[in-house]
């Protein structure tokens, strides 16, 4: 099928931004709004921080301001990432980021001056505190990294420019790149990055699905030079701001904010490439029997074990769905489920120009925003749910932290969402006996949620880190040495057992996540979390939600650390992941023991 305009898609399909801004005229206003309380925080503290009374009266007006930025950021923002052809929309967001970049760079005295006083005045300054502790513990702890207060305002206002290597890979991806429709045995198929990604990966007919491919990855390397560009332009920033900070490497730099060791970080790599692999080339080698295939390729990695029994979905039909599958949350988390459907959180639609994938924005004092496109499949009940998680988890610590305490760990943010995921399938699992439902739930299970958070996210960042190896030591990247990193990488997960070509390689053109940092990472540290939580659910029942509510609650007043120990997993050890590793081998392992029930 054809894309639509974005002005083609019925009106329901989409979210509603006006909970955000109902005119124009009022992101209008907060934008002068904000520079007047910009102007007069400047006017009434800048070189006056020098008491604690000060510091919190200071720190209590820049929250405001803080505020005020992340509406307007997230406005004009999620109106472009649902229709990259809207000039208009692109223009009015360069203003909101233009005015965020200025404006950082005249309050960067803020953390200049705090970070500048005796340890004494921050202690009393945090003892004295109400919304503002733990703002200004991590001004403490920063100090060490922090640069000469002319400095941070300078690269504060850059930071618009620093950015400006995702602007130009996600114009490039969803503007610039037109796909040419292709032939499959006299029959034409339309082509596009959303209809790749959402449906001819998916694709039963392996003709249809091979030739999509070809032509998907053609397309990318016409591109392919501009994009290593781009990111090179990226790493490479986040190396030279490492180095100024005083860092001694780009890892520890971009783990700091984290709050997580390398140690953390590359264990969740190193085990789980070295003890996943053997479980997932079985899962590989069920699919091409299943599906008798000559030789098991990349592109054949995402088909279903049973394609024929997979459900079709209705967005009205997913509701009933995800209900029932989340209940076990309680009956508020139920209701923000049926809030989400009625009032237009989510934006459902397939339209040109559309960013890709899902992700869910969680303005501060606003409801979450959650972008998917929608195929009708039990696939997407899933994503749904996911997202889902992300908004619950930001209504429960938005409602109940100060703005400063709701910036959770990359290493965490994901647990939420994944544990969703998993509540729904342990729910499926529970409705229906039958054999061939309880393959389907559990590959759904194997081929969507883990696959996706702990073999596509994983490969992702063990690419990552050779690249960032290579930057660290004074290197470079481009397109040759970035498809052949990603190649290897593929090559040592899936061994003989799946063909890598070199357009699989291409793989690293694909993900926005290599521009927000050690991320990729996270999705399957996130998983390994909810595995155990969800795993402690089955047994313990009402206790361990009610640890879980609490985690949702406390945001980010705690660290990955402490929030895994509030829900009851002890992530300082290698047991959590080897653990989850195992359970993810004893699912394909009760798949293959289906599969022969079935068969016979």
């Amino acid at each position: 099928m054809e894309l639509k305009s974005r002005k083609d898609v019925p009106i329901e399909l989409t979210w509603d931004l006006t909970s955000i801004y109902k005119t124009e005229e009022e992101l209008n206003r907060d934008m002068e709004k904000v520079e007047a309380l910009s102007s007069a925080i400047v006017k009434n503290y800048k070189g006056k921080l020098d008491t604690p009374q000060k510091i919190n009266a200071c720190l209590d007006d820049f929250r405001e301001v803080e505020h005020l930025l992340i509406l307007i950021n997230h406005y004009c923002d999620l109106a472009v990432s649902v229709d990259y052809y809207d000039t208009y929309n692109q223009e009015r967001n360069e203003r909101a980021l233009n005015l965020i970049s200025r404006l950082s760079g005249d309050l960067s005295f803020i953390n200049s001056e705090i970070s500048e006083q005796e340890d004494a005045v921050l202690s009393e300054a945090i003892a004295i505190a109400t919304e503002n502790k733990h703002f200004l513990e991590d001004i403490i702890r920063e100090k060490p990294h922090k640069l000469h207060p002319e400095t941070e305002r300078a690269l504060a206002s850059l930071s618009g420019t620093l950015h400006a290597p995702y602007r130009i890979y996600n114009m490039t991806k969803l503007a610039d790149m037109k796909f040419d429709s292709f032939m499959v045995e006299g029959k034409e198929y339309p082509l596009s990055y959303s209809l790749f990604e959402d449906n001819y990966e998916y694709e039963q007919n392996t003709a249809v699905r091979h030739a999509a491919f070809l032509n998907f990855s053609k397309k990318l390397r016409e591109y392919e030079n501009g994009t290593a560009a781009a990111y090179n332009a990226q790493v490479q920033t986040e190396k030279t701001l490492a180095d100024l900070r005083g860092f001694a490497s780009v890892f520890d730099s971009l783990l700091f904010s984290q709050k997580v060791s390398q140690e953390m970080y590359h264990r969740q790599i190193d085990l789980i490439t070295e003890k996943l692999a053997p479980h997932m080339r079985r899962y590989a080698r069920l699919l091409k029997k299943i599906h008798n295939l000559d030789r098991m390729r990349f592109a054949d990695l995402k088909i279903a074990i049973d394609p024929e029994y997979d459900p079709k979905v209705t967005i009205e039909e997913s509701k009933a769905y995800i209900e029932k599958g989340l209940s076990i949350l309680g009956e508020d988390y139920v209701e923000m489920v049926r809030t989400a459907y009625r009032d237009r959180w989510v934006d459902f639609a397939q339209n040109a120009g559309k960013s890709t994938g899902g992700f869910c924005a969680s303005p501060y004092g606003k409801n979450s925003f959650i972008l998917l496109s929608w195929n009708n499949r039990m696939s997407d009940v899933f994503t749904l749910a996911h997202e889902l998680g992300h908004a619950g988890h930001f209504k429960a610590c938005n409602n109940s932290q100060s703005l400063f305490d709701t910036d959770v760990s990359t290493y965490f943010v994901e647990a939420p969402s994944t544990m969703n995921e998993l509540l729904m399938a342990h729910y499926l699992l529970k409705t229906n006996p039958d054999p061939r439902f309880r393959r389907w739930v559990l590959s759904s299970m194997i081929g969507h949620t883990y696959y996706h958070n702990f073999v596509t996210h994983l490969m992702e960042a063990a690419y990552q880190r050779e690249v960032y190896r290579i930057i660290d030591a004074g290197g470079s990247v481009n397109a040759e040495t970035l498809s052949g990193l990603m190649k290897d990488t593929l090559q040592k997960f899936w061994g003989e057992d799946v063909e890598i070509s070199d357009d699989a390689a291409l793989t690293w053109m694909r993900q926005p996540h290599y521009y927000m940092g050690l991320y990729s990472y996270t999705y399957s540290a996130g998983l390994t979390v909810a595995t155990q939580v969800c795993k402690r659910i089955e047994k313990e029942g009402t206790p361990a939600v009610e640890d879980w509510k609490k985690v949702l609650v406390a945001g980010s007043t705690l660290d990955p650390v402490g929030l895994s120990k509030l829900a009851g997993i002890d992530i300082t050890t290698d047991a959590p992941l080897s653990d989850t590793i195992d359970y993810i081998g004893e699912i394909i392992a009760e798949i293959e023991r289906l599969t022969e029930e079935i068969e016979k």
